[in-house]
């Protein structure tokens, strides 16, 4: 088996110079007098913040911050395909009986969606249950290896992450995540529920409940009238249907194509994820330094810049499991929602309840698509108390319910 080793994160001076110079060389389209967000990232701020990249912001001082993680890589084979080496954090607690969680992030996520998590679930085995922690890369973003076949679908990024717990010896284990963390954590429940044991989701994408396969829950619906919650997310999904998926479109038809542009041109890359920074988020003060940090992940990233956006190509042309098989009820593995009101989509809770037997529902004020790194106490509190003593997937993981003697984490 291979080892599993400490990864350092190091970015080549060649490749730091290489940046600096296309930044320099960049031609920047004009812009219509008061267009605002209307048109996409208004121009003013991709001068600014593509001329701070370029002259002052300094990746070896996120670089450093970085590696105070506990980084690790290792290979991982999945079927029909050659190894890959992933990279993760994890973070260890020091609580014998710690509860095994898995972190899956999306697009334009990365594994520093997380971050913030760690320090809220370090200690704990008390009062509230303590974790082991591991959160990925995900093949094709950050510190993992990228794929070099066609047909790396959902059950082969499940496989990848299932593969990686085991190997790190956690026979069962607990999932987390939103985005495609969202559809991959699900994937795993259908593909593997007698190690996946119950998952947390905070992208809840549902249909309407159907007389036939969900009666008790189309009742419930029918005689539910839509709050002002529901309707404001009704709104919200519109919105993104209308005005925010055109991405969407092209990322799942035509990858390659967009690829030119995101793998030579640092200025489409960051205007192409940026406006999602801002856009999929509920008024986050992002700063310029947090903004370009997320954006030279994707650019210095292992497999290029372009391999990130494969996966909405393959979740939907890959026959055994496609992504709105994810939005039907997987009855084996216990569920928990946490609903945001700027999330993509924002569907009544009845809708949420016919994706499988859900034991934790968790409503926030506030908060958007990146809920882990917008609002890390709101997922924090959601975890200890669906892995609590008195919520609805305590020990779920049979000899892991999260408590023993008191501790810290071993970082």
């Amino acid at each position: 088996m291979a080892a599993i080793e400490p990864y350092n994160v190091s970015v080549s001076d060649s490749d730091i110079q290489r940046l600096s110079q296309k930044l320099a060389l960049s031609i920047l389209p004009d812009e219509l007098d008061e267009a605002g967000w209307d048109y996409g990232a208004p121009l003013a701020d991709i001068k600014r913040l593509a001329a701070h990249w370029r002259d002052d912001f300094d990746w070896r001082k996120q670089e450093a911050q970085i590696n105070k993680l506990p980084n690790f890589r290792t290979s991982i084979q999945v079927d029909g395909f050659e190894p890959l080496k992933i990279h993760f954090v994890h973070q260890k607690s020091n609580v014998e009986k710690a509860i095994p969680l898995l972190f899956v992030h999306g697009w334009p996520g990365n594994f520093l969606e997380a971050t913030k998590l760690l320090p809220l679930l370090a200690g704990g085995g008390k009062d509230t249950p303590a974790f082991h922690v591991v959160v990925l890369s995900l093949p094709n973003y950050g510190f993992s290896e990228g794929v070099k076949k066609k047909g790396f679908g959902l059950p082969q990024y499940a496989e990848t992450c299932h593969k990686l717990m085991q190997k790190l010896g956690y026979a069962k284990y607990v999932t987390q995540g939103g985005d495609w963390g969202m559809i991959i954590t699900r994937t795993m429940a259908k593909f593997y529920p007698e190690y996946c044991k119950a998952t947390h989701i905070n992208m809840v994408r549902a249909n309407q409940p159907t007389w036939l396969s969900e009666p008790l829950i189309a009742l419930q619906h029918a005689i539910t009238p839509y709050s002002e919650r529901d309707k404001r997310g009704f709104d919200r999904s519109q919105w993104f249907l209308k005005e925010g998926s055109g991405y969407r479109h092209e990322q799942e038809s035509k990858p390659q194509t967009l690829g030119y542009a995101l793998a030579d041109s640092p200025v489409a890359l960051l205007a192409w994820i940026y406006e999602k920074l801002h856009d999929w988020t509920d008024d986050y003060p992002w700063t310029d330094d947090e903004i370009l940090t997320w954006i030279s992940l994707y650019w210095f990233s292992t497999a290029g810049p372009a391999a990130n956006v494969r996966i909405y190509y393959e979740a939907i042309h890959n026959n055994t499991w496609l992504r709105s098989d994810t939005g039907k009820w997987i009855g084996q593995v216990k569920l928990g929602l946490a609903y945001f009101p700027k999330e993509l989509t924002v569907v009544p809770k009845t809708w949420g309840r016919t994706l499988g037997p859900v034991v934790f529902e968790s409503d926030n004020e506030d908060g958007g698509h990146l809920a882990a790194y917008e609002r890390p106490k709101a997922i924090a509190r959601d975890l200890k108390q669906m892995f609590g003593k008195d919520g609805g997937a305590y020990g779920v993981v049979e000899g892991k319910e999260g408590y023993d003697s008191p501790g810290g984490s071993r970082l």
